[in-house]
């Protein structure tokens, strides 16, 4: 699993962002892809899979 930490997340449209700590990448994660509830901040943990535009990250959770 992959690890990063929670740039950005809008609740009310279901959707945001992660940065992976290791390569400063930025993957978009929508609210279906999550395991957990998070928040901007928040450290967790991911999986990646390819979307319609490019990887987002699911199996998200607060480590």
């Amino acid at each position: 699993m992959k690890q990063g930490t929670v740039k950005f997340f809008n609740e009310s449209k279901g959707f945001g962002f992660i940065t992976e700590s290791s390569s400063n990448t930025e993957y978009f994660v929508h609210i279906s892809g999550l395991i957990d509830d998070i928040r901007q901040g928040d450290e967790v943990e991911f999986e990646l899979k390819e979307g319609k535009k490019g990887l987002n990250a699911v199996s998200v959770r607060v480590i």
